[in-house]
């Protein structure tokens, strides 16, 4: 996703700089600035505090695992240590509560760590309000400040003024194209 974003940032900067260079007379009051997302995530004390929380659930999380994957290993020694002068019926119901004990464990990390699991869901509801107040922030100050184009060097996250928007020019384009 990094790589996306800097690709994107670093086409869009290309981008610009053509623009730039073929038509100076306009490019001559193009105002551009940028965010440093490390800086907002560090100081900005809402993202702080969800940061906080996220490590707390995460802790939670990987200590649950932990202790399920401890409790498996043992019974695992403990049937290793017992299984030649375990009945063939008791060898079988422990081996039995072996796999029931790895199936909950697989379970509970897939619920937890799996696509769409509760770490995602979390993370999304704690970040996702984040990312549209920074949003907000940056297109507020960019229209209050008269900027052009505001990029973040991280996120992907900015700010282009509609003035520069062609996706219509390319729509009409790719028509005659076809057409």
């Amino acid at each position: 996703m990094k790589a996306i974003s800097k690709l994107l940032l670093t086409g869009l900067f290309a981008m610009i700089a053509v623009g730039v260079a073929a038509n100076t007379s306009n490019a001559q009051g193009l105002k551009i600035g940028f965010v440093k997302d490390d800086v907002i995530k560090q100081r900005y004390q809402a993202w702080t505090r969800a940061q906080e929380q996220w490590d707390l659930d995460t802790k939670a999380w990987e200590d649950e695992a932990v202790t399920k994957q401890t409790e498996l290993e043992e019974l695992q020694q403990e049937f290793d240590r017992q299984k030649l002068i375990l009945s063939e019926e008791k060898r079988k119901e422990r081996e039995a509560a072996i796999a029931a004990k790895q199936d909950a464990l697989d379970a509970f990390t897939r619920q937890i760590f799996g696509p769409s699991g509760t770490a995602e869901r979390k993370h999304d509801q704690l970040i996702r309000p984040l990312l549209e107040n920074v949003t907000k922030a940056i297109e507020a100050v960019a229209i209050q400040e008269n900027y052009d184009v505001v990029f973040t060097l991280q996120s992907g996250l900015g700010y282009i003024k509609l003035d520069y928007d062609i996706t219509e020019k390319v729509l009409k384009y790719l028509d005659e194209q076809e057409g």
